[in-house]
């Protein structure tokens, strides 16, 4: 199995966090797509910047278990600026400036469900509640968005969603934009159900993100479900 998988705990993974993922995914690492992957992006590591760090390239998968993800939100490239990414969608640590469509999310947040925005960007309060917080690729080259595009990650993260929408419980998927909205096929709406809109960028978020609600009505698809809804408010 790969160094970079994600059920491996290496040295540079600083937590005892483990992860039911394995299982589900295991029959990935032996492809050949996923050797080529791990060789390319040990390449770019060995001769450029790679965000993010090796450690926080499966956070998503460590800290939301597959037996709790209730919802997914699927970004699509981690954050390529220095400090930001570190392996959750939209995500940034705090003391990180906030980006511009995760401030836009905090903005229909409050519209929403009117929960203070909070002072920094770590989401990582709803991913251990069981919102996986993906990117369909998980690495990238400092300074250059979409650089590790098509280079496997996307096959990888496909499966990922397959394995969510094998789950027989309802699962909520928040699809935000163009790219994410093509993995609808993927999903069975007879089991799950999608909420669908404009990306949170300001390149297009008053193109229909403003005013879709996606969090309570992610949380009345969940109560419909007879779930617990997620506590979306995120202490400072």
């Amino acid at each position: 199995m790969s160094r970079a998988s994600p059920v491996v705990h290496t040295d540079r993974v600083a937590t005892h966090e483990t992860t039911d993922w394995n299982p589900v995914l295991r029959g990935e690492f032996a492809k050949p797509y996923w050797q080529q992957l791990q060789r390319f992006v040990a390449e770019q590591r060995a001769s450029t910047t790679v965000f993010p760090p090796h450690a926080d390239v499966f956070a998503a998968l460590r800290l939301t278990a597959y037996a709790d993800t209730r919802v997914v939100i699927l970004g699509q490239d981690p954050y390529h600026g220095a400090g930001q990414a570190h392996g959750l969608c939209f995500s940034v640590r705090p003391g990180v400036a906030l980006p511009p469509s995760l401030a836009n999310i905090y903005k229909e947040l409050h519209s929403d469900l009117g929960i203070t925005v909070p002072r920094h960007g770590n989401l990582e309060a709803w991913a251990r509640q069981g919102v996986l917080l993906l990117n369909t690729t998980l690495t990238v080259r400092a300074g250059q968005a979409a650089s590790h595009q098509g280079k496997g990650w996307e096959i990888f993260t496909d499966q990922v969603l397959r394995a969510v929408n094998d789950k027989q419980q309802r699962v909520v998927f928040i699809l935000w934009g163009a790219a994410a909205r093509k993995k609808k096929s993927l999903i069975d709406l007879s089991r799950h159900v999608v909420l669908e809109s404009a990306h949170p960028s300001p390149l297009s978020a008053h193109n229909g993100f403003f005013g879709s609600r996606p969090f309570s009505r992610a949380n009345a698809a969940l109560a419909a479900a007879g779930q617990r809804p997620i506590d979306w408010a995120l202490a400072d």
